[in-house]
């Protein structure tokens, strides 16, 4: 992990937060993203080695190149992408408001092919890359109440895979993450009865994507899915 280069968008919340805390004590260099400018530098504060903030909203494509361009800027190269941003709305499907399939098609979706559009594009010109997207495991499997946002995470599947495809022969990963249950800040505004006690860590979450980025170069680990024994999906 020395010196490459790793984007974290997402880095704020509880897994992206967990992953860089894991990842600056290995001397990666770490460009980290997220909406809020106060939490994004607390967070660079309290790691060690070389750390690059940049607030981004990522449905914005043009604040994603702007994120990428410094990056680029200051550390001259991006050998690995972790989406781990995301927006959460679970409600019943009568209940959804225009805004808020919206809001889950901007954030989840589009900001996720934003960056990984962008991060491809210079990852190419090394032939050499890794993409990590995170997308939970209503990414994989239904549940009532997450139709726009299971909408917005079968998409990522989608483009990433049909990505992998076209970018495999220039070197560059695609990894999968099928998280269930993170206790993360996801759930604090989510008006469900949850025991967050019984739901994964962020912390084992961020192993799962360290793990995948410290794989031999010939191994491809195209999906992680990690669910906690109070709901397992096969």
């Amino acid at each position: 992990m020395q010196d490459k280069v790793i984007v974290v968008v997402g880095a704020t919340g509880g897994i992206g937060s967990a992953l860089t805390h894991k990842l600056a004590p290995t001397s990666a260099r770490l460009a980290l993203a997220a909406r809020d400018a106060v939490r994004l530098t607390t967070l660079a504060a309290d790691l060690p080695g070389q750390v690059l903030t940049v607030p981004t909203d990522i449905s914005d494509p043009e604040q994603v190149d702007i994120l990428i361009k410094k990056t680029l800027t200051e550390f001259g190269q991006i050998d690995v992408l972790v989406n781990a941003a995301g927006a959460d709305i679970l409600k019943p499907y009568n209940s959804l408001e225009p805004a808020d399939l919206d809001k889950m098609l901007n954030v989840n979706l589009k900001g996720s092919f934003y960056t990984t559009q962008a991060a491809a594009e210079e990852m190419q010109k090394r032939k050499s890359g890794h993409i990590c997207n995170v997308v939970g495991i209503l990414g994989k499997h239904s549940m009532g109440m997450a139709a726009a946002y299971s909408a917005s995470k079968f998409g990522v599947v989608g483009f990433s895979k049909c990505m992998a495809e076209e970018l495999k022969r220039f070197g560059i990963k695609f990894t999968l993450f099928y998280f269930g249950g993170v206790d993360s800040p996801f759930w604090d505004n989510v008006n469900l009865k949850v025991d967050r006690k019984k739901m994964l860590s962020p912390e084992t979450a961020a192993n799962a994507i360290f793990f995948a980025l410290s794989a031999e170069p010939q191994a491809v680990p195209m999906e992680i899915n990690i669910q906690p024994d109070s709901h397992l999906f096969f």
